[in-house]
Formats: C-alpha cells, sequence, structure tokens
C-alpha cells in the first residue's frame, strides 16, 4: 500500500511538523494538526497554538464554528450567579416566585415571564441539579460557540420551552393556570446543541444521547416536571445549534446572525398565534 508523500502535497501536513501526514484538523482554525501538537477537548480536538491563544485570552480567534474563542466561560458564570441571586431573592420574599414564573394564562398580558421563568427555581436541589448541568454545558459550548452565540442559544432555548409549554397547555385543565419554575428549557437546549456539534464533526455521541434518553424519560414519568418546557427547549437548542454548525464556512457570521434572528422571530410568531387563537 503506497503510503501519502508529505513532501509531494498529496495529503494534509501539521504547520508545525511539515514532515508529519496529520488528517485530524483543529476544530477552532481548521488546520491540521499531528498527535503531538493535539489538545483533547470536550467536543473534539483543538491544535496546540489555538490552545495556547485561548487560554491567554488573546482576541480575535476564531473557532470552527465562526465564533470568538474566549478565555474563561464568562456568560456561564452570570447565568449561574443570576439564578442564585435570584432563588435567594425568592426565598427572601416568596411574592417573587408569583410575578416572574410562567403562567400560561398570564402570558398574553405579562410577556416578560416567557423568560424570567428561567431564572426561578423550586428548590434549593433543582436550582442545583440546574446550575450544575448549566456550569458543564456552559464550560463546553461558550469556548466552542463564542459568547454571543451561546448567550443566543440559551436564551432562545429558554423561549423555546415556554413557547411549548403555550401551546401544549390546555385552557381547560389546571395546566392553564399552574406556574411553571426552572432553566430546564435552557439546559435541554444546551444538550441538544452538544449533540449536533459532536455530529457535525464526526465526534462519539453515545454518551449525550444516553444522556437526553435518560433524561426526557424522568421529564415524562417524572413528577411536577414540565415535559413540554423541556422539549420546546431541546427543539428550539436542535434548530439554533445546527445553523451555527452547518454555516457556510466563508458567512459564518451572517448565517449565524440571521438564522439566530430568525429562529427568535418564528419563536415571537408562535407565541402571537397562540394568543390570536385562544
Amino acid at each position: 500500500m503506497t503510503q501519502p508523500d508529505p513532501q509531494a502535497g498529496d495529503a494534509p501536513v501539521c504547520p508545525r511538523h511539515p514532515d508529519r501526514v496529520a488528517y485530524v484538523r483543529c476544530q477552532r482554525c481548521n488546520r491540521p494538526t499531528c498527535p503531538e501538537c493535539q489538545v483533547p477537548s470536550a467536543v473534539g480536538i483543538h491544535c496546540v497554538d489555538c490552545a495556547r491563544k485561548s487560554s491567554s485570552g488573546r482576541p480575535g480567534l476564531r473557532t470552527a464554528l465562526g465564533g470568538t474563542a474566549v478565555a474563561a466561560a464568562r456568560v456561564t458564570k452570570v447565568l449561574v450567579g443570576a439564578c442564585v441571586l435570584v432563588y435567594a431573592g425568592q426565598m427572601v420574599y416568596p411574592a417573587l416566585t408569583g410575578w416572574f414564573d410562567f403562567v400560561p394564562a398570564l402570558a398574553a398580558g405579562q410577556p416578560w415571564r416567557f423568560l424570567s421563568t428561567a431564572l426561578l427555581h423550586g428548590s434549593l436541589v433543582h436550582l442545583a441539579m440546574n446550575m450544575w448541568a448549566l456550569w458543564v454545558l456552559g464550560n463546553t459550548l461558550e469556548p466552542l460557540l463564542g459568547r454571543w452565540r451561546f448567550t443566543a442559544l440559551t436564551v432562545l432555548s429558554a423561549l423555546g420551552g415556554s413557547t411549548a409549554i403555550y401551546w401544549l397547555a390546555d385552557p381547560m385543565t389546571p395546566a392553564w393556570i399552574t406556574g411553571t419554575v426552572g432553566a430546564s428549557g435552557a439546559i435541554f437546549g444546551l444538550f441538544a446543541a452538544v449533540f449536533v456539534i459532536q455530529h457535525r464533526f464526526g465526534r462519539d455521541t453515545s454518551t449525550i444521547v444516553g444522556l437526553l434518553v435518560i433524561n426526557l424519560v424522568i421529564s415524562v414519568l417524572g413528577a411536577n416536571i414540565s415535559w413540554q418546557g423541556h422539549l420546546g427547549g431541546f427543539l428550539t437548542g436542535l434548530a439554533v445549534a445546527a445553523i451555527y454548525a452547518w454555516a457556510p464556512r466563508n458567512r459564518q457570521t451572517a448565517v449565524g446572525v440571521w438564522g439566530t434572528v430568525g429562529v427568535a422571530v418564528l419563536l415571537v410568531a408562535l407565541a402571537a398565534a397562540r394568543m390570536f387563537l385562544l
């Protein structure tokens, strides 16, 4: 069997070691990288140069999905901190929950509830579980997507979860006047994004699929769990992540921006349509 010759230019070679064939590409800069220069990450391989630039916080480095590489998951930290502070407020002043949770019967007149509900939680255990998931997923996705894409993905997934609750709640049942709280819709959107990105770059998705199946089963069979919100967040996360993952490389920013706007407009239109039909 004939081996590719790096000198003949018929195989990709590592920029740092031109004498070595490298079929693995960095998921941030897309350059070939040999085993010596590979730095494993949660969603794939980075080259040693990108890993160093990211860790030093140097601006301008682009990820494989078109985002600006970041050294720290600051948005994730802000979201976790906000949820913890809001929960502390709920403990001090319980009426806060009633002002900001998502109640389908109140959604038309108080639309802020579509998003504010994601900052509320029903118990310390509920908060701890969601914040652990947000921390793990955020530290995986934010450096890869960049801050604005990660923020958009999280916010739209939360909105998608509330929109699904709004559509699937029956006005003739107690669900119509029951409040829902939690960041679970947003978190399911982040789970969906991990799956999409791993699939896009040919990574093993069996672990994330297993976690999703377990969580979806718990959502359906568990008591006092809004499977509708989880489903809506998951489907929204799939759509947004697919836009980012499959955007043409030379148009990633434009496709990302307009795709994000498109999903946002669609969700608002769905909510408005539900209000109109009631």
